[in-house]
Formats: C-alpha cells, sequence, structure tokens
C-alpha cells in the first residue's frame, strides 16, 4: 500500500514536471515571439519617421512648386493685358487705315 501510494506521488510529480516543462517552453516561444513583435514595432516606427519627413519634403516641394506656378500665371497675365492692348491699337490703326483708303 505504501509502496503503491508512493508509485502514485511519483507518477504526479512526473505528470507536474512534464506540464511545468511544457509551460516553460510556452513561455519562451512567448518570449520569442514578443522579441519578434518588438523588433518588427520598432522598424515600423522607423518607417514611419521616414513618411513624416518624406511629406515634409513633399509639403516644401508643393509649396515651391506653388509659387512658382503663382508667379508664371501673373506673367501671363500681364503679358495677355499687353497683347490685348496691342491688339486694342492694332484694330484702330486697322481702321484708321481703312478710313484713309
Amino acid at each position: 500500500m505504501e509502496n503503491k501510494l508512493l508509485q502514485q506521488i511519483l507518477e504526479k510529480l512526473n505528470s507536474i514536471d512534464a506540464r511545468i516543462a511544457n509551460l516553460e517552453q510556452g513561455q519562451a516561444k512567448l518570449e520569442q515571439g514578443q522579441a519578434k513583435l518588438e523588433q518588427g514595432q520598432a522598424k515600423l516606427e522607423q518607417n514611419q519617421q521616414k513618411i513624416k519627413e518624406h511629406l515634409i519634403q513633399l509639403d516644401t516641394k508643393n509649396a515651391n512648386n506653388h509659387i512658382e506656378i503663382k508667379t508664371k500665371i501673373d506673367k501671363l497675365s500681364q503679358d495677355l493685358t499687353v497683347i490685348e492692348a496691342v491688339s486694342g491699337k492694332n484694330l484702330s490703326d486697322i481702321a484708321y487705315l481703312k478710313s484713309i483708303k
């Protein structure tokens, strides 16, 4: 009876040891997974920072492009004003020349 009880206790201890070993393996896997997640998060943060920097550069370039385009539009507007004035003068000259004939 005592031997049988000791055998049952030993089997229980072996079972507990096996479960503890499984838990330790699972914990090790979780820790490895967490380390991978942390590395991935670090990469994502780095890439996010790169994207922010790129957007800042694009905003600056876009602002410069807007200024350049506005300057060109203003110049075209001035040129059109001159063309309109010259065309008006030409029409006036043509009308005058026609009236002389």
